[in-house]
């Protein structure tokens, strides 16, 4: 069978297409591919390696504070309970007659540190002498906080304040 030249080239063009196509498809694809992909990863990877350099550094800090919190305890004296500081600080303020009740609560929490809670509640007190109060007990240097305060008009006085207070601290 005799071709043409024309109809040579057009079969030698068809030929190195199909083998074009052929070394593109089975070679260079899954390489490009496979490079895409490794890319992909090196984001991914990228992104959870800063995720973590964050985790750490938060991690530093709460490291940190927990280490500052444990200094601030060994700094109390060792005979120190929430229960006698709010007494003494209730006389102090000159409210202690004024205590209605005061309930410890068991402590809670996990870990080094525990929270120690008081709840108690103050009747027929001025404004003045509930401002005195918690002067008096909210203290960061003995780690003592209001976790939470309700205060209302007394109801047969009502120049007097009622209050229920809920009162904070750490132990280990």
């Amino acid at each position: 069978m005799q071709l043409a030249k024309r109809e040579k080239y057009l079969i030698s063009l068809a030929v190195i297409v199909v083998v074009s196509a052929l070394v593109i498809e089975l070679a260079i694809m899954p390489f490009v591919e496979k490079r895409e992909r490794y890319a992909a990863n090196v984001t991914v990877k990228q992104m959870n390696l800063q995720e973590m350099v964050g985790l750490r550094q938060e991690y530093l800090a709460l490291q940190q504070d927990a280490d500052i919190l444990a200094q601030r305890l060994a700094g109390r004296p060792k005979s120190f309970t929430l229960f006698s500081f709010l007494e003494k600080a209730a006389g102090d303020a000159g409210v202690k007659k004024n205590i209605k009740y005061m309930k410890p609560s068991a402590s809670t929490g996990s870990g080094p540190f525990k929270e120690s809670l008081v709840e108690m509640k103050l009747e027929k007190i001025t404004l003045g002498q509930m401002v005195g109060y918690l002067k008096l007990i909210e203290s960061p240097g003995k780690l003592v906080s209001i976790k939470r305060i309700s205060i209302q008009t007394n109801k047969k006085e009502t120049q007097y304040l009622d209050a229920i207070l809920q009162v904070l601290t750490f132990t280990k």
